[in-house]
């Protein structure tokens, strides 16, 4: 039976949207920062009733509870969603994880093993921020997180979301405005979040502990998370593959949709049974 709303776990709650539909292989979608569970909604209905979607918005972010600390660092998001699964009463699932949503994956992954049965991380990675990059994202954060999302900052966020060839291209025109105002009205109460993924610790070391098959799609294009980390976490993990994408940037799923749905749809298809 679907279901949408709110969850309890640990100390917050949860934004949740459950296709429902028991004994259909499970899909777990986590978003990447900025873009909340919606941008999941493609995919969802691309899934069908071939498999149980269930798509949840992290703390502190989308439809969640606002988040209670200075930081929601990855560790304690990754807690909230194995939690939430619990409650849920999923027993092994599939995970679809873009950006951020791959940070925690990672975590999950190799905390509770037995719980999944493969991953998609699309414009993800495993290592910390580069010091390089550090303090330039800190500004940003400190910018949107007192102005808001406006003017130049909310340019810059467009711009380490969506490759440069996507922003100028005519026919993605739609989806980028659609975007873009979603983003242009994210609270300043999502400094918590932005600061835990700017902040966040290196996760290298666990990726020889994901021992499910991984699909990695990484972006020619990708800015915050260049292909030479993706290739990074693909080298690390003992069982993956590597879709490299020209001319698509942070985004894969929703820049290059009709490329990358098949073929995530696929490979969930070949390792679910």
């Amino acid at each position: 039976m679907s279901f949408t709303g709110g969850i309890r776990v640990n100390d917050t709650t949860l934004w949740v949207e459950d296709s429902g539909g028991n004994g259909r292989p499970v899909v777990l979608c986590l978003h990447s920062l900025f873009l909340d569970r919606r941008m999941f909604h493609d995919f969802r209905e691309r899934a069908g009733r071939r498999f149980r979607t269930i798509l949840v918005d992290f703390r502190g972010q989308g439809k969640s509870a606002p988040a209670s600390s200075a930081l929601v660092d990855m560790d304690s998001n990754a807690s909230d969603i194995l939690k939430l699964l619990d409650e849920l009463g999923v027993k092994r699932t599939n995970v679809l994880a873009q950006s951020m949503g791959g940070d925690v994956a990672i975590r999950m992954f190799a905390r509770r093993p037995e719980l999944f049965t493969s991953l998609v991380l699309a414009g993800s990675s495993a290592r910390n921020e580069p010091a390089d990059q550090l303090q330039s994202f800190r500004e940003w954060v400190n910018s949107a997180c007192t102005g808001g999302f406006v003017g130049e900052t909310l340019d810059f966020t467009m711009k380490i979301m969506f490759g440069e060839t996507t922003r100028n291209n005519p026919a993605k025109a739609e989806m980028l405005a659609l975007w873009r105002t979603r983003i242009s009205e994210l609270p300043l109460s999502l400094h918590p979040a932005m600061s835990g993924v700017i902040e966040r610790t290196d996760a290298r070391p666990y990726l020889p502990l994901v021992k499910s098959p991984v699909l990695v799609i990484s972006g020619e294009e990708d800015m915050p998370r260049p292909p030479a980390w993706a290739k990074e976490v693909v080298d690390g993990l003992p069982n993956a593959e590597l879709l490299y994408l020209e001319r698509i940037g942070h985004s894969p799923t929703l820049e290059a949709p009709e490329e990358v749905m098949p073929r995530i749809l696929e490979f969930f298809d070949r390792h679910s049974g």
